[in-house]
């Protein structure tokens, strides 16, 4: 293979007051040869990959691990956002707990003596105290103080080991402004620098601060931000949408707007983040009129277009009109680059059904409203509190595709939360039902009743239920009030479901009881972190490492002599090191089966009564010679992780004796070895026969007779 290059004069333009052109000109020139072989069949072979872990693991990941971006989400929208589709975890399978630490500036818990069985005051009532935490890379940030504190700090805590790597004070201008707003994940290519980069934002007024979640140093900060709800484009720039009328009302001149915050910087560094991101911006500040890289007329659209109700970045923007007893207008507008700001639907008529007109749209508007919205399928669902129904729409066309069945009367108190998911509508509210519908037909699939098993909740027979977020083909609820009881309900449910069946998956009653106000719980790397208002503790829920151990009673043996293989297997989950455990489990934590892990929990972290029906964790034992393996049997630990087999081998040798724990919902598992030597058995070598007493007797008597005659010849020869 050759190239050749026949030469090519090249000019450009400088200056704009007075422009200078330039120009150039290469010379021909003709390339290297190169060979190229091509072979029949050939394929060279392509790097292995790496599976997904099989034990314990933590951050930083090696970027060479490419596999394992699947199970190492984030979560950068704050610890209240509900309508949140996990894609990037495996959703735990039990309620074992990793670690457990307080949430901030509050005792928490049973206050105790005088003042009976009235707990600390829960961080609710506007309170916030988890509000707004959340997860980067691994990593928990979380406001310290609650809101309105003067004094506010933010924690980073590790994810995997329950550590804290800093904690610090931020000064920012206000209170509120010195708590975190949200985080960011952004992906940007450059010519010399690609990669991502994280930041925790801090917002005054129209003044948002972009720190580094590694140190908590100020790196940047944009003034003159635009209000609105942020979505998050492509590659985690953060977007802001607005159709405003610029003209009159009898002559609209309708725009349609886009703000980028990453295009806020590229658009004031001249040609320097093409070069490189980080360097660039290093402390300074960006004036975030700059952002705008959408700004298209509407030519078509007449009348009131109504308000942005949601986004998709790059796709579409969606608004609707304000709802009332007459019914809503939707207009879809498309964001696709080549048809950006054209009509995908314009002013879509939703005609109030007639029971409508006896609703009341204004004294509770917020329950009035849009619920959730999904691109797979493009639906858009609004809820009813009047007649406690759904109803849903496309968002490709506009159009009317459903409405629910009414649903439990105690929904209509606040307006429930849901996400759409598998082609699913989820959801669920005060009167305790968890709901799955078909997003496409609203046909209701299956329900799911959260019970109250003592008589605590005070809404009704179910626990006000609250839907967390759907991830890893499951769906997490827990247990929220607005305002708690006194003295607190008990046996708060947190609940996981099969996300396709609605069958239960694990529940843990009383440990994680959610707050409408300090926060929700959330997911990143595949761990759940959740606040408790039951105790003020946050609680780090997911799967564990275990220890096992193996020995035998005596490591010299013989053949068809039985020894006795024992073991210990325990939970080395961080939270085992924690001090109120060490102290009443100074032999370790046992580990225990998924079934009674619940329970367990309870036991451990929140110091209930020790169960009594506890199982263990299944053992399988091998004894190797060298050359094959003799699998000696299963046996299953004990509810202090013990375990014990016999064996009694049946060949000499030396033998390595392995004992595997294969884990399960709650554990990575774990294996141990221990070695034996086998020897023959000794030779027992028959002493000679006895005689018979009576022939002994004898015997004797014939010897003692011989010697008398013997004696008596001396005698006489020598007379």
């Amino acid at each position: 293979m050759q190239a050749f290059f026949n030469g090519e004069k090249y000019t450009w333009t400088t200056g704009t007051t007075n422009p200078v052109t330039n120009g150039g000109y290469y010379k021909p020139s003709t390339s290297d040869t190169v060979i190229l072989q091509v072979l029949l069949g050939y394929q060279k072979p392509n790097y292995p990959g790496h599976s997904h872990p099989t034990e314990y693991w933590t951050r930083p990941v090696d970027s060479q691990l490419r596999e394992w971006y699947s199970i190492m989400g984030s979560w950068v929208e704050g610890s209240r956002t509900t309508n949140r589709v996990a894609l990037w975890n495996d959703g735990p399978e039990s309620a074992h707990v990793l670690w457990s630490a307080p949430i901030g500036d509050t005792l928490g818990g049973l206050s105790g003596g005088d003042t009976g069985s009235i707990g600390f005051q829960t961080g609710d009532a506007y309170e916030g105290k988890f509000e707004n935490a959340v997860i980067i890379a691994g990593v928990l940030y979380n406001n310290r103080y609650v809101a309105n504190s003067p004094r506010q700090t933010v924690v980073a805590t590790d994810l995997h080991t329950g550590k804290v790597l800093w904690e610090k004070d931020f000064n920012f201008g206000s209170s509120s402004a010195n708590r975190i707003s949200r985080g960011q994940m952004l992906n940007f290519i450059s010519e010399n620098n690609r990669g991502s980069w994280a930041y925790l934002w801090f917002v005054n007024g129209t003044t948002m601060y972009g720190v580094d979640p590694a140190t908590g140093d100020l790196k940047f900060n944009m003034t003159n931000v635009p209000s609105g709800t942020i979505y998050i484009g492509a590659n985690g720039e953060m977007l802001k949408y607005a159709v405003t009328n610029i003209g009159t009302t009898e002559n609209p001149n309708w725009r349609l707007t886009q703000w980028n915050s990453t295009h806020v910087v590229a658009n004031s560094v001249s040609g320097g983040v093409s070069d490189a991101w980080g360097s660039q911006i290093q402390g300074r500040t960006f004036n975030a009129t700059r952002g705008y890289d959408i700004n298209v007329s509407l030519p078509g659209l007449t009348g009131n277009p109504g308000s942005v109700i949601t986004a998709f970045p790059e796709d579409r923007v969606i608004l609707s009109t304000a709802v009332n007893t007459s019914g809503l207008f939707l207009t879809g507008i498309s964001l696709d680059s080549e048809n950006v700001g054209s009509f995908l639907f314009n002013r879509r008529e939703f005609k109030a059904p007639a029971e409508w007109a006896d609703f009341d749209f204004t004294g509770y508007s917020s329950q009035n409203s849009w619920v959730t919205f999904s691109n797979d399928p493009y639906v858009g669902i609004f809820w009813t509190k009047d007649n406690r129904a759904n109803y849903g729409f496309s968002l490709d066309n506009g159009n009317f595709l459903w409405k629910t069945e009414s649903r439990i009367y105690s929904d209509a108190w606040v307006s429930p939360k849901g996400l759409i998911a598998y082609g699913k509508f989820y959801s669920s509210g005060v009167g305790g039902i968890a709901y799955c519908y078909d997003v496409m037909t609203g046909e209701e699939l299956w329900t799911y009743e959260a019970t109250d098993k003592y008589n605590e909740s005070y809404h009704g027979e179910n626990w006000w239920l609250v839907i967390l977020f759907v991830t890893d083909g499951k769906v997490y609820f827990g247990h929220m009030v607005h305002s708690n009881t006194v003295p607190i309900s008990r046996g708060a449910p947190f609940i996981c479901l099969d996300a396709e069946e609605g069958n239960l998956v694990w529940e843990i009653d009383g440990a994680f009881r959610q707050s409408q106000w300090a926060g929700l719980a959330m997911i990143g790397d595949s761990i759940i972190v959740t606040p408790d208002v039951y105790d003020q503790q946050i609680y780090a829920v997911g799967k564990g490492p275990s220890e096992l151990t193996v020995s035998v009673t005596n490591d010299v043996t013989t053949v068809g002599n039985p020894i006795k293989i024992s073991g210990t297997v325990m939970d080395v989950s961080p939270g085992t090191q924690q001090d109120n455990l060490k102290l009443r489990f100074p032999n370790g934590v046992p580990a225990v089966s998924d079934e009674s892990q619940s329970e367990w929990m309870l036991y451990l972290y929140k110091q209930f009564s020790e169960p009594m029906d506890v199982t263990g964790i299944e053992i399988t034992v091998y004894a190797y010679d060298g050359e094959e393996a003799v699998n000696v049997g299963k046996t299953t630990s004990d509810s202090r992780g013990h375990f014990s087999i016999n064996w009694s081998p049946q060949k000499e040798g030396d033998y390595e004796i392995w004992a595997y724990f294969d884990g399960t919902a709650a554990f990575y598992g774990d294996d141990a070895k221990t070695d034996i030597s086998v020897f023959a058995a000794p030779v027992v070598v028959e002493p000679e026969p006895t005689p018979p007493y009576e022939w002994y007797i004898v015997g004797i008597g014939i010897a003692v007779i011989a010697v008398v005659i013997i004696c008596t010849i001396l005698i006489l020869r020598k007379k």
